[in-house]
């Protein structure tokens, strides 16, 4: 039985224990009767961008250390303000408590460095989890063109740190992963050190060795590959038609 932290907060008609909140709120906390407490993060992260406001995450921080003892964060996010995610990564290492990450739908792109805050990370057997370069729009010459680039260079580095923390993958297999916009299924996420293990299962913290040789990772860069060899370019036979050599010898009969 779990019980919403604030009582004035209207209810959820999907799903009462998450509560309603403003549009752009993308979290919400959940006191349970043990003592410890719930952390759902539904949607995009920070949609209208975290730069420029310093109230949200302060709020964030607060109610993050409003109390204490362990946490279970529940993560389905598509991702979002890389700087808002790093952020929040930021809280839930420095937090005294024991984090625990728990991944229901999908933990893409920003949302995958959120997950990488936890002690022990679970993903539902149907889950996926996402990892791919970081994005961004840029306007102006050539010296804007090459600033942004170097910002996003920077952006990957900072990102590949947590990473690499919680996997211990090399950067370099990290980095190509990201290259590669790699999505992963419970399994593979696991077997990667993304994740400690699958949820639902009788032991949710080690999945067979049989269990995790199935897992599967998807490349949009090794399926853009495989069909750009597909529709490869073929070259023509060299030397003259046969249709044409017919035509000459017909033209020489007398």
């Amino acid at each position: 039985m779990q019980a919403k932290m604030r009582a004035d907060k209207p209810q959820n008609p999907q799903n009462p224990e998450r509560g309603l909140g403003p549009a752009s709120r993308w979290w919400n906390w959940v006191q349970n009767d043990d003592g410890s407490r719930t952390l759902y993060l539904d949607g995009p992260i920070a949609e209208e961008s975290w730069l420029g406001d310093e109230v949200t995450p302060k709020q964030f921080k607060s109610e993050l250390l409003s109390g204490e003892g362990d946490i279970t964060i529940w993560i389905n996010s598509p991702g979002g303000d890389v700087f808002a995610a790093n952020q929040i990564y930021n809280m839930l290492m420095d937090y005294k408590g024991k984090v625990t990450v728990k991944i229901d739908g999908i933990a893409a792109s920003a949302a995958s460095v959120i997950a990488m805050a936890g002690g022990d990370v679970f993903m539902s057997p149907v889950s996926m989890m996402m990892i791919h370069n970081p994005m961004t729009i840029a306007i102006g010459d050539t010296e804007e063109m090459e600033k942004a680039i170097a910002m996003l260079e920077e952006i990957k580095e900072s990102i590949i740190n947590a990473y690499e923390l919680k996997t211990g993958l090399s950067r370099a297999k990290i980095s190509h992963l990201m290259d590669a916009e790699s999505w992963f299924n419970a399994r593979k996420a696991v077997e990667l050190g993304f994740a400690d293990g699958i949820l639902f299962m009788e032991d949710e913290s080690s999945p067979s060795e049989f269990e995790i040789s199935e897992g599967m990772i998807f490349s949009r860069q090794a399926v853009t590959n495989s069909i750009l060899q597909k529709l490869a370019y073929k070259e023509k036979p060299k030397g003259t038609p046969v249709e044409s050599l017919e035509k000459r010898l017909y033209l020489l009969k007398p």
